[in-house]
């Protein structure tokens, strides 16, 4: 089978005048090798996706958010070891010292604004600026752990390094990013696209699936260097090859963006600075995914093939950073896949898996017989990274674990062991929680009745549904049965109340009011 056809089979569902889709490339050392684009840019106005259609790249603007702080840093207008009170007096006090570094290398611990947005009662379809995400984030001085301890994808960091990059250059990003990047690589297209609602040639329509259908889907939040950038399929093919081989002034910059970082623990990082560096099945990838209201991207290389991989894609529902890793199968010479008796088991244990103390859970189940893991950030598919030593195909979240025979998982999570335990729902509640409970240094208010949580804040309202996982945890589910994502947080009974986890908040606590 050749590429074109194992790619034209992975795209297949969307490749109709009924879908949105994708835009496609690949390259093997500097020379495209498949271009293709398949389903359509916005389904209301039939018009199909082009090389030339602009995309959202979401999260893929971090890198160059990355690039432009280590640019000036050069210039001495900035500090990337500097606490980031240096630049943003307004933030709170924290109780470790946290560096733009931190920020560029998603080792903050900062809570991540636009989930804090969320269950601050605030949709993120809702109308709001960039003032609302700094008064929220002033009022978070609650880290998620020691900064440069672990790695937790936070957007607060790249909002903040945003900022500092205008506010050090007295010029806006967009300016900034065409007199100092898209200029020199050869994007005239590239630009930062705040608000979804505005009007730009050739922009796509972002779809995800509703109750009766395809919809579009807009954020009302004005986003900035952390996701806020649209490009066309030619563009992100042109900065793979500024990568791959980059002025000169900029390849001491792009070599810090990829250079080993490490834990306080000695573990080495997946998030490099802007970047996402790991090896599949022993080859080297360097990238970045992104993933906005309706769409989801993917820009990988591995440099040691030559091989480059671009996906723009305008669903929700796509996984692109999974489909890279199927595209790079088909087009590198890889140690064959493991057999399938480690992902059997793990399609043989389903069920909800909890580590002891935090609350952490996950779930497992299978689905077209794969193992699927489940947290509250959503389901994706799994790699097995040594035998039976599985990895989630999603490149922000550094957990590895391995099914016992006795049916207890190990793991680590940034390094540091841990373990997850299978647990069974009770058969009953086992007690009612109905009352109110608060966080006040927070402005949080929670009113829980049965099997319903109602948050309200001064900005807004955020209900959702309640089920036991066990004698002391509960799952948080969206309200909205439409809502894809089979629970959004857990929530702990503790002595002095209720804690929430997420996969990008830890610890948020409630107490009795």
């Amino acid at each position: 089978m050749t590429l074109t056809t194992t790619i034209d089979r992975l795209f297949a569902q969307y490749n109709r005048p009924d879908s949105p889709g994708a835009a496609v490339g690949v390259t093997r050392h500097g020379k495209l090798i498949h271009e293709a684009c398949y389903g359509m840019a916005d389904l209301a106005h039939a018009i199909p996706i082009d090389r030339h259609s602009l995309i959202r790249i979401g999260s893929q603007s971090k890198q160059f958010t990355v690039l432009l702080a280590l640019l000036l840093e050069a210039e001495g207008k900035l500090d990337m070891n500097a606490e980031v009170h240096t630049y943003l007096p307004w933030l709170p006090k924290y109780p470790h010292p946290i560096t733009l570094w931190h920020l560029a290398t998603n080792t903050s611990g900062m809570r991540d604004f636009l989930e804090m947005m969320v269950w601050n009662g605030l949709p993120l379809h809702a109308s709001s600026d960039r003032q609302l995400a700094r008064d929220i984030i002033a009022n978070y001085p609650e880290v998620n752990y020691v900064p440069g301890s672990q790695m937790l994808y936070s957007n607060t960091g790249f909002f903040l390094l945003s900022e500092i990059v205008e506010q050090v250059s007295g010029r806006t990003f967009n300016e900034l990013l065409r007199a100092r990047i898209t200029s020199r690589a050869n994007m005239p297209d590239t630009l930062l696209i705040p608000r979804d609602a505005e009007i730009h040639p050739r922009l796509v329509a972002m779809h995800q699936q509703g109750p009766t259908g395809w919809e579009t889907v807009r954020w009302g939040f004005p986003l900035g260097g952390e996701g806020g950038m649209a490009s066309t399929l030619t563009d992100m093919l042109a900065w793979q090859a500024t990568l791959a081989a980059p002025p000169a002034d900029w390849a001491p910059h792009l070599a810090c963006m990829t250079a080993p970082l490490h834990y306080t623990n000695g573990t080495e990082t997946l998030y490099r600075a802007g970047l996402v560096v790991d090896r599949y099945r022993g080859a080297l990838g360097i990238g970045h995914g992104g993933g906005v209201a309706g769409g989801k991207s993917e820009s990988i290389r591995f440099p040691e093939h030559g091989l480059g991989i671009v996906i723009l894609g305008n669903l929700a529902e796509m996984n692109p950073f999974a489909l890279a890793r199927r595209i790079a199968d088909a087009a590198l010479d890889l140690p064959p896949p493991p057999p399938p008796e480690a992902a059997a088991a793990l399609c043989a244990a389903p069920g909800l898996y909890r580590e002891p103390a935090t609350g952490e859970v996950f779930a497992l189940s299978a689905r077209n017989h794969a193992p699927l893991f489940t947290t509250s950030g959503g389901a994706t598919s799994l790699d097995e990274i040594a035998p039976n030593r599985f990895a989630p195909e999603r490149p922000t979240q550094h957990l590895e674990f391995t099914l016992t025979p006795t049916g207890t998982i190990t793991a680590t999570f940034c390094g540091a062991p841990t373990t997850y335990h299978r647990i069974t729902p009770p058969a009953a509640p086992p007690r009612d929680l109905s009352g109110p409970y608060a966080n006040r240094a927070l402005g949080l208010d929670v009113t829980i009745d049965g099997p319903s949580m109602l948050i309200r804040t001064n900005i807004g309202a955020l209900r959702t549904r309640l089920s036991w996982a066990d004698t002391d945890l509960l799952l948080v589910h969206p309200a909205n049965p439409t809502d894809p994502r089979a629970f959004i947080g857990t929530l702990l009974l503790t002595p002095s109340g209720l804690t929430l986890t997420t996969d990008r908040t830890k610890s948020l606590t409630f107490a009795p009011a």
